[in-house]
């Protein structure tokens, strides 16, 4: 079973709460990197830096991150090095983002995506493998070269 992280902050607590509880319910083992209360104080760095580390330590599969637009927990998990996040608002995206670009972080809106939206989008991430290809492995390549010129 595929092993999630997910993280919010204020912005993206109550529907990280609707998220954790869906993706329970559906038998995922998840580790839940907060907030663990609604704290209109927090920032997102806080709270996504943790999830993204893990992921790029292997210590989990994918992460979830979400925050009130999405892109300010996207722009911070995209630090991380070994992090391919997206801000995912379509299920198209959702899944080519991982089958063509090895996505392993999702980054939603907690104000701006619903919650039967982000359960859909959600679904289609996790469903999502890497296809692998000699032309998506080179491009990853290359932007791992990136991030060995920028350290």
């Amino acid at each position: 079973m595929m092993r999630l992280g997910i993280a919010a902050d204020h912005g993206g607590f109550e529907l990280k709460r609707v998220l954790l509880d869906k993706l329970e319910t559906a038998g995922y083992k998840i580790k839940d990197f907060g907030a663990h209360q609604l704290d209109g104080g927090d920032d997102y760095p806080d709270l996504v830096v943790p999830m993204a580390l893990a992921v790029a330590k292997g210590e989990i599969n994918r992460g979830i991150a979400i925050c009130g637009s999405g892109v300010g927990a996207c722009v911070v998990a995209n630090k991380v090095r070994g992090i391919r996040a997206a801000l995912i608002t379509d299920h198209f995206s959702a899944h080519q983002g991982v089958e063509d670009d090895d996505m392993n972080v999702m980054c939603l809106g907690g104000r701006i995506t619903g919650s039967a939206l982000a359960w859909d989008l959600v679904q289609a991430f996790l469903g999502a493998r890497f296809q692998g290809s000699e032309r998506y492995v080179r491009r990853l390549r290359k932007v791992a070269e990136v991030d060995k010129k920028t350290e």
